[in-house]
């Protein structure tokens, strides 16, 4: 929690205790990240091994990849699920092995919005705040973003409850929490961004507008949870060929992350997906921690030094890694061991280990 006008001297790889958390092995966060490798939308027990070998090897916090609160929530192909009973038993085969190694996990709840197609949503149309489609093309299957349909009220409050219902799915399946996906262009982003959110009701036009779904819904699984199991990810900044910041940001955080504490939230994940931290989410960090005296998660891929550094500042209280877990699953010892790390490659992706 944030530490006014002080430098620290921690440790990010030593144990550390909190009073939301709990016990952690590490200030080390594994971030969540697609891997496509749940079969019929079904957790296996590849994906078990995979993230109980990172708890086992020192990472404190395991935030699983994004996971459908809906058939009409997915957007990739083979892309877990928490609807049925099988998966919630697959997702209990991963939590058990998490917390065998000793690690704590949380579930990345997602509602992909228009970021999807047809082919991945059982055949029903994407939702979202707008009936404009996604520019660019599904890389997954290099087609154009299927055409959207704008959400009615009443249809939002659908969505609410959906998720309300997948975060108790999430407590039988095991899971120590959720973490609410509002980032990355995903459906709450899609109401908090302007450029996105074109309605013309009381979800759209002032930031109090644009920020009331995503509001809403933290305050639905928050009441559903409490505190200690509820985690928020935005995104106010990412890469696109230079810094994308949300537009109004300034405004936009002044207003959403007060909103946020008040609802109850003490956990928040500031993401800037593959981009340079400094130019996209630690800028806005640095923007955000006055604003925000909880637990604070950001980071990317940043060298030791420098992830040591913002913690020790007070910028940050838990730092998030991606792909430099996928390549190095024992990455907190080999930090305690100043020992080298193995490069990332793409073709990593095609397998878990």
């Amino acid at each position: 929690m944030m530490t006014k006008n002080k430098i620290n001297n921690l440790n990010i790889t030593d144990p550390w205790e909190n009073s939301i958390l709990g016990p952690m092995n590490s200030r080390i966060v594994m971030s969540a990240m697609t891997r496509s490798a749940a079969r019929n939308n079904v957790p296996t027990s590849e994906m078990a091994e995979y993230y109980s070998r990172r708890a086992k090897h020192g990472v404190g916090l395991i935030i699983t990849e994004s996971t459908a609160t809906s058939s009409t929530a997915d957007g990739f192909p083979n892309a877990p699920r928490i609807i049925t009973e099988s998966q919630i038993t697959g997702w209990k085969k991963v939590t058990d092995a998490v917390h065998k190694a000793g690690g704590i996990i949380f579930c990345q709840l997602n509602h992909c919005g228009r970021i999807s197609h047809t082919d991945y949503t059982d055949g029903q149309q994407p939702v979202s705040s707008t009936d404009q489609r996604a520019k660019g093309i599904n890389k997954r299957n290099n087609q154009p973003y299927s055409k959207p349909k704008r959400l009615s009220q009443i249809e939002l409050k659908d969505v609410i409850n959906e998720f309300r219902t997948a975060a108790s799915k999430c407590m039988l399946a095991g899971f120590d929490g959720v973490e609410l996906h509002m980032a990355h262009g995903y459906l709450p982003d899609q109401f908090l961004d302007s450029r996105v959110n074109d309605r013309n009701d009381e979800y759209g036009g002032t930031i109090e507008g644009r920020c009331r779904f995503p509001l809403e819904l933290a305050s639905v699984i928050l009441e559903e949870l409490g505190e200690n199991k509820v985690m928020v990810r935005i995104s106010p900044s990412r890469w696109m060929g230079g810094a994308y910041d949300w537009p109004d940001l300034d405004e936009m955080l002044e207003y959403l992350l007060p909103s946020l504490d008040k609802a109850g939230l003490r956990m928040l994940d500031i993401s800037c997906a593959n981009a340079n931290y400094f130019d996209t989410s630690g800028r806005v960090i640095r923007k955000a921690r006055p604003l925000w005296p909880h637990l604070l998660l950001g980071g990317a891929s940043l060298s030791k030094d420098d992830a040591q550094n913002e913690v020790n500042q007070g910028l940050v209280d838990l730092v998030t890694y991606g792909r430099l877990l996928i390549s190095n699953p024992d990455l907190v010892e080999k930090f305690r061991a100043h020992a080298n790390l193995d490069e990332y490659h793409p073709n990593m992706l095609d397998r878990l280990e």
